[in-house]
């Protein structure tokens, strides 16, 4: 088989593998959130948005601190991803003058060993691109959730006499907070799913191999080894769900 042919078969065999082991974790977060370690997070971040709701004076400045925490991280995932953003399309446009100054328009050779033909480059840069786009707009997005929640979570409830349904506004600002989680583990993701591609660049068994490797190593970071007494706790929950109805 020719080099130039790999592109066609481990390409989307190594694609093929990432979206396999995410699909089968997304599975895993909706039916058995606590063999998933996304999963025991959200359950956790519940309780905690709880008990910083239960008395605001006390527990309102050490919750806005970790939502602006938290904030800060999504930020600076933010500014990375668009400054990779802005530096993928200088080297596009970059290699396209090269290109058009040398009239070579049918091959190529530059940081990838051996020939690329331009249409197949500028698949390969774009698609770091994209990466990197939806790594921004997810940490937006995230950033919009943890700033919403931070006020939400120091509204003194309690203190509102004709208000009676405190229970279901923990639960909308932990829906909140858990958005903001989860936009910002997608914006993770992306930067991820970069790093395969950006390997690409080199070749496609490269590429390959660190797909295959990225699913070995996201699976020991994202299942839970010990959820048993997440489940303890998911007892209680429904005795109080039983007690409030």
């Amino acid at each position: 088989m020719e080099e130039k042919d790999l592109d066609f078969v481990l390409v989307p065999a190594g694609l093929l593998v990432m979206s396999v082991y995410h699909v089968w974790l997304l599975y895993q977060i909706r039916r058995k959130p606590v063999r998933t370690v996304v999963g025991m997070n959200a359950i956790n971040r519940r309780f905690w948005v709880s008990s910083m709701m239960e008395d605001t004076q006390k527990t309102g400045v050490l919750a806005v601190q970790t939502l602006r925490n938290n904030i800060m991280a999504s930020t600076l995932l933010a500014s990375t991803a668009i400054m990779l953003s802005s530096l993928i399309a200088v080297l596009m446009t970059a290699h396209n003058n090269n290109n058009n100054n040398n009239n070579n328009n049918r091959h190529t050779i530059g940081i990838t060993f051996g020939e690329e033909t331009k249409l197949r480059l500028t698949i390969k840069f774009f698609s770091i691109l994209v990466c990197f786009l939806i790594s921004f707009l997810m940490n937006v997005q995230s950033i919009r959730y943890y700033s919403h929640a931070s006020m939400l979570i120091n509204v003194p409830y309690n203190k509102i006499t004709n208000f009676t349904c405190h229970r279901l506004t923990a639960e909308y600002v932990s829906s909140s907070v858990n958005l903001g989680s989860y936009f910002w583990s997608l914006g993770l993701r992306a930067f991820y799913f970069s790093f395969p591609l950006f390997l690409w660049l080199f070749g496609a068994i490269p590429m390959f191999v660190c797909s295959v490797f990225l699913v070995f190593m996201l699976y020991f970071l994202d299942v839970s080894v010990d959820p048993g007494w997440v489940a303890d706790t998911s007892i209680t929950i429904t005795t109080t769900d039983e007690e409030y109805n």
